[in-house]
């Protein structure tokens, strides 16, 4: 195996699915703590009060909520990031098994209402910038290095209903605050930060899986996507005065696209679609500019962006110092009529024959992370991380309290060795982690029976569970990936 001395081998969570605590110590409610759970056949709801006092649980849709309406907590539902699988109270313990694995890495992310209630706060709350200090301190105790996202998915709800979320330009200065104060508070104890998590799903996702968009929905999505990354260049630029050892990356939610067939209007469709829904993004954070097909994206929506000549410079100096991303699967493009189709959460699409699917219907597809990072590389030729990779998956507990998962430990060794040709192809790959190390809530349906850890948390769908951990099968194998810098895959 061809990976580097230090590279960084890890895991991954964030905040909003697995820390619990919802309204523990100050901290205020975020746009997360309003979704019920869900399944891979039902969406997960958001719950809000009409102008009229009537309750109401709908999909989440890129309009938000009717004018007047609040969002809200409803008696009759369940809300799984409430209490995630309770990391606030059981940090230590956590960050004990992932040093007994080995980790060289962590990525999690710092929860912005935990910091600001409300979000548009001058003074954070001292509780939570207290928390994350000691979780930072306790990973350096295993010579762990945290590797931070700022903002994962959980805008405080504050900001969502009074300002009208980021489609506000007001949202930059209070993220820029808030990224500040993140900088400020864990000087010395972070120096690995991303900004946004998985910034692309704002426009890739529109009409990804079935759905439709209106011209209004990509002009609200357009600005939405101009504001952070606005937001973002300022905090590369904020995070690199306070210190200048900082690494400050993007992140993205890489999916390999293919053509169906070789019909040239599939293959056109193909770059299009490779455009709009992952280089848009990473150019504009990597170059500091506008692409030259922005142009022909906008129009195609009637998008007209308010954009001040200030944030083009602010683009041009903030560009980011490395490239992350996210890989579970590939999907297939086509123009032409299909009738084999593959549903389920973040996959809908034209199934591809060459190809296994999970339970969930990602299809599995280790070559296809292979082409994402020689693509990325020679596009953009900054140090590449993959932060999120893993299989969702149901477990079973045996009598003896055992885990067996082959099947996650096949998903993950076939993944590492399409790193490994990518590396000895020469793509500059400095970290690994996998998603999410322990289980927790699933963003996409709010279930805990789609597993991804190494960790078992004894947390149900329902809420019943006593919160206790244990070892599966595979965190015995990555142990010994780790110790052994990738070459122990047996």
């Amino acid at each position: 195996m061809s990976f580097p001395k230090g590279f960084l081998w890890g895991g991954a969570t964030a905040a909003n699915q697995c820390e619990g605590a919802w309204n523990v110590d100050g901290r205020g409610p975020a746009l997360t703590d309003v979704k019920t759970g869900g399944s891979v056949n039902a969406p997960r709801l958001v719950t809000y009060i009409d102008k009229d006092g009537n309750p109401h649980a709908e999909p989440e849709s890129p309009r938000g909520i009717p004018e007047g309406a609040h969002y809200a907590v409803l008696d009759d539902y369940l809300y799984p990031n409430h209490d995630g699988i309770d990391f606030y109270h059981h940090y230590k313990e956590d960050i004990a098994l992932m040093g007994e694995m080995g980790f060289k890495t962590f990525r999690m992310s710092i929860s912005w209402s935990r910091l600001f209630p409300n979000g548009d706060e001058e003074v954070p709350n001292q509780k939570g910038i207290e928390f994350y200090r000691n979780v930072f301190t306790e990973l350096r105790k295993y010579n762990i290095e945290p590797l931070v996202t700022i903002w994962h998915f959980d805008t405080p709800l504050y900001l969502e209903e009074h300002y009208g979320g980021w489609k506000n330009r007001k949202l930059i200065e209070f993220y820029t605050r808030f990224a500040k104060t993140c900088f400020e508070e864990f000087k010395g104890l972070v120096k690995y930060w991303l900004t946004f998590n998985e910034i692309n799903n704002t426009v890739m996702f529109l009409e990804m899986f079935g759905n439709t968009a209106s011209d209004e929905d990509y002009q609200n999505a357009y600005q939405i996507l101009h504001h952070q990354f606005v937001a973002s260049a300022k905090a590369v630029q904020i995070g690199h005065e306070i210190d200048p050892e900082n690494k400050i990356g993007c992140m993205i939610c890489g999916i390999t696209f293919y053509p169906m067939t070789c019909d040239p209007s599939d293959i056109l469709l193909n770059r299009h679609t490779w455009e709009q829904g992952i280089f848009y993004c990473g150019d504009v954070q990597c170059k500091g500019k506008y692409p030259t097909y922005a142009k022909r994206l906008w129009k195609e929506h009637n998008v007209e962006l308010e954009i001040l000549s200030e944030d083009l410079e602010d683009l041009k100096k903030g560009t980011v110092d490395m490239y992350s991303f996210s890989y579970y699967m590939s999907t297939v493009v086509t123009t032409h009529t299909v009738t084999d189709k593959v549903g389920g959460n973040f996959s809908a699409g034209a199934r591809n024959e060459y190809l296994q699917y999970s339970d969930w219907g990602w299809a599995t597809d280790p070559t296809g992370l292979q082409y994402y990072l020689e693509m990325m590389y020679d596009r953009y030729e900054l140090p590449l991380l993959i932060v999120e990779n893993g299989l969702g998956a149901f477990d079973t507990v045996e009598e003896d309290g055992s885990i067996h998962d082959p099947f996650r430990i096949d998903y993950y060794r076939q993944h590492i060795q399409a790193m490994d040709k990518a590396i000895q192809n020469g793509v500059d790959l400095i970290a690994y982690t996998t998603w999410g190390c322990i289980d927790l809530v699933s963003a996409g349906t709010g279930e805990m029976r789609k597993r991804y850890g190494f960790i078992y948390v004894d947390k149900q769908d329902d809420g019943t569970g006593d919160y206790s951990r244990s070892r599966k099968d595979s965190f015995y194998w990555y142990k010994k990936v780790i110790a052994s810098n990738g070459e122990n895959l047996d």
